[in-house]
């Protein structure tokens, strides 16, 4: 079985316990979903990652990172002229803010060939993707991108859709949730948060946010609460999923990407959803007690 997770694998730098020292890492919200994944799936499932990076030493070195991370690398194209972004965390009381740098990033050309996209795709049994992939895109290439999907998913491959919502990557807020909403249809599985949601779309509750998804036509929906109650939506049955244990994090970076891998990793093993709740949640509960996004697989040993 193939997972293929599409979007864009930044520069990372994060504190350090000295003032001043910043961790050089590599991470973005779709490949820390991947890393996850790749480390709580089977061994006879592949994990590849597709996006674009450059062909100077500092992708180089994001290449080797993904690939002895187990990632199949091989949908990375290489762009001549451009270089990966870059994100600085500055945490407070383990509450993170972020400062980007990505105008000119290699990723946000990932799908700017139709047909390499194509290509890149369809061999792809499960596709994932968020609200940060089509935001780095152009008008253009969302469209190539989104036609390219709902190919796939005709063809029988499950799209898996994080919306992820970020208004600074949109020239409008209403270009946002256009966008979302025109994604969230293309969807199999979708895992927004309810606390975004409530924002840009005026949900009342996480019920309502499963009830729209689920009427954008996707079969599962599971809606993250920041560790308070969620809501579950499979099919036409919706039902509570209670809050779970909280701890006091170091770093909440990259939170809902490993509840995510969790959580998928679960489902695509034959756990039940509620089973595959408390995996993620347990995942997401050991990374938040690390520094950045991304933790070391063995760490994840027993979960």
């Amino acid at each position: 079985m193939k997972l293929l997770s599409i979007g864009e694998c930044m520069v990372e730098l994060s504190g350090t316990e000295e003032a001043g020292v910043f961790r050089t890492g590599f991470a973005g919200d779709t490949l820390n979903t991947a890393w996850y994944l790749r480390a709580l799936l089977p061994t006879d499932w592949q994990v590849g990652y597709l996006s674009a990076v450059g062909t100077d030493p500092l992708s180089d070195r994001m290449l080797r990172f993904m690939e002895d991370g187990g990632i199949d690398t091989s949908r990375v194209q290489r762009h001549p002229a451009c270089v990966p972004g870059l994100y600085m965390i500055d945490l407070k009381d383990g509450e993170r803010s972020f400062t980007y740098w990505r105008d000119t990033a290699a990723a946000r050309t990932l799908a700017d060939d139709a047909e390499r996209l194509a290509a890149g795709v369809a061999d792809a049994d499960v596709i994932y993707f968020s609200g940060i992939t089509i935001g780095i895109l152009t008008d253009t290439a969302r469209a190539t991108l989104f036609a390219a999907l709902a190919k796939r998913r005709t063809e029988g491959a499950r799209i898996v859709f994080d919306p992820n919502l970020r208004p600074r990557l949109w020239a409008s807020t209403d270009a946002m949730c256009a966008a979302t909403t025109e994604a969230a249809r293309l969807a199999d599985i979708a895992l927004p948060s309810h606390d975004d949601e409530a924002t840009w779309f005026g949900d009342a509750d996480p019920d309502a946010t499963a009830r729209r998804y689920r009427n954008l036509g996707a079969a599962e929906v599971l809606v993250k609460n920041g560790g308070a109650d969620m809501a579950l939506a499979l099919g036409d049955d919706l039902r509570p999923l209670p809050a779970m244990d909280r701890v006091t994090p170091v770093d909440t970076t990259g939170a809902g990407d490993s509840f995510n891998g969790g959580y998928l990793a679960a489902r695509l093993t034959g756990a039940s959803a509620e089973e595959a709740a408390r995996r993620g949640h347990a995942v997401a509960m050991k990374v938040v007690g690390h520094r950045g996004a991304l933790i070391p697989p063995e760490e994840l040993e027993g979960l």
